[in-house]
């Protein structure tokens, strides 16, 4: 088995509401649903996974109808993304328009270096100014 930058990257967690998370997501930053379930399967959970189309990751939020999870977030559980440029204060606007909460980072270099938006479930997305690496 090889890990290398080819390899695909899921990264899933619970989240209350599927609605309100997908308007973050999609309407707020801007990502394509990849997957939705659309019909109501006994035992399974709901699913929505949202990334770029084509791209090498993706994020999945369940709920589990039958068993739900409360999605518990700590100030730094963190979803970064980088962006390489400025963070555009029109992309911030959106985030909270489509239901998400700016918020003051627990670690200080993410105020220095980008914006963070807690998402409906309170998780933390962080719009970095800078480049990875």
């Amino acid at each position: 088995m090889i890990i290398d930058a080819r390899t695909h990257v899921r990264v899933a967690r619970p989240s209350r509401d599927l609605a309100a998370a997908e308007r973050f997501y999609v309407d707020g930053l801007g990502l394509d649903v990849l997957w939705r379930s659309t019909e109501r399967v006994p035992g399974e959970h709901d699913l929505l996974m949202v990334g770029p189309k084509d791209g090498g990751w993706h994020f999945e939020l369940t709920r589990d109808p039958g068993h739900p999870l409360e999605p518990t977030p700590t100030v730094d559980d963190l979803f970064v993304l980088y962006l390489g440029a400025p963070v555009e204060e029109e992309q911030v606007e959106r985030l909270v328009a489509s239901g998400g909460t700016r918020v003051a980072a627990h670690n200080p270099y993410w105020d220095t270096f980008g914006v963070t938006v807690a998402d409906p479930d309170g998780y933390r997305l962080v719009l970095c100014s800078r480049t990875w690496g």
